[in-house]
């Protein structure tokens, strides 16, 4: 029986952190790093990988079983993914993790899976195994590491934030479904051509009969009229001096290194809950 050690990145920042804790506490461990590529992940997070890579000395597995988003959007009718309804998370994230760490588990070996689930998120949980040998590490929790801890691991190797943290609070697909109205507003900004694809998957779910949108209550071409678009920045903005407010000033961390997430500022009906294996 042989012992495996794996860890999924997301391109997130917790991720990132946890694979450069683990270089750095247990060297002697042989990792394997995996990213499940969808096809349709931000250019930021395709650098922030190789940014990654070059401090890890090894290359990062990518798990693609050649069935993209595109793939599985023919296979449900066009329907789009939703928070209700998330086969992007089951087909193009968890769906090849099984595959690739099955034949391991047939054979009977051991595989220890690491996710970066911090010390202060007592409300989340790691992936569940389903199988006796295939047992989940969480050791920011262990090690009592939380948000400024994944900071400092961030800033003290070298590697930092990725960039798309300047103006959108996950990794992920360009068109998450969790993302807020402020991220979908910041994506035609930034990334004009992608937020055009999205409209695009948009139109084609809603000529097929599909329910959903990319975001609740709108669609995309609503999202973007210029009144609608105003609304939505202003909105925004209050809500963050309004949450900088609220901010408690800690004594140990007198100084605010880290602006607020968009995260921090999500509200009920948008943002929020966003898949673990996604974005973390």
């Amino acid at each position: 029986m042989s012992e495996h050690h794996v860890l999924g990145l997301s391109g997130g920042k917790d991720s990132a952190a946890l694979a450069i804790f683990m270089r750095q506490k247990y060297p002697h461990l042989n990792i394997k790093y995996f990213f499940t590529d969808t096809g349709k992940e931000l250019p930021e997070v395709y650098d922030f990988l190789a940014k990654l890579e070059g401090f890890l000395g090894k290359k990062i597995e990518r798990l693609n079983s050649q069935r993209d988003f595109d793939f599985w959007l023919r296979q449900y009718g066009n329907f789009l993914p939703s928070p209700n309804t998330r086969w992007c998370t089951r087909q193009l994230k968890l769906l090849p993790f099984k595959n690739w760490v099955r034949p391991w588990l047939d054979s009977g070996d051991k595989v220890y899976s690491y996710v970066a689930i911090r010390s202060d998120e007592d409300h989340r949980e790691g992936l569940i195994s389903q199988h006796d040998n295939l047992i989940v590490k969480l050791p920011f929790r262990e090690h009592g590491i939380d948000k400024p801890g994944v900071y400092d691991l961030l800033d003290a190797s070298g590697v930092g934030m990725p960039k798309y943290y300047e103006w959108r609070s996950r990794s992920g697909c360009t068109f998450c479904f969790f993302q807020q109205k402020i991220e979908w507003a910041r994506l035609r900004d930034r990334h004009p051509d992608e937020f055009e694809k999205a409209k695009a998957y948009e139109k084609t779910a809603l000529d097929s009969g599909s329910p959903f949108t990319w975001t609740q209550g709108e669609s995309l071409v609503e999202l973007e009229q210029p009144e609608r678009l105003a609304a939505i920045h202003a909105d925004f903005e209050i809500r963050k001096q309004r949450e900088y407010a609220r901010i408690r000033i800690n004594p140990l961390r007198p100084k605010v290194e880290h602006p607020l997430e968009i995260d921090d500022l999500y509200l009920e009906d948008e943002g929020g809950g966003a898949c673990l294996i996604c974005h973390k």
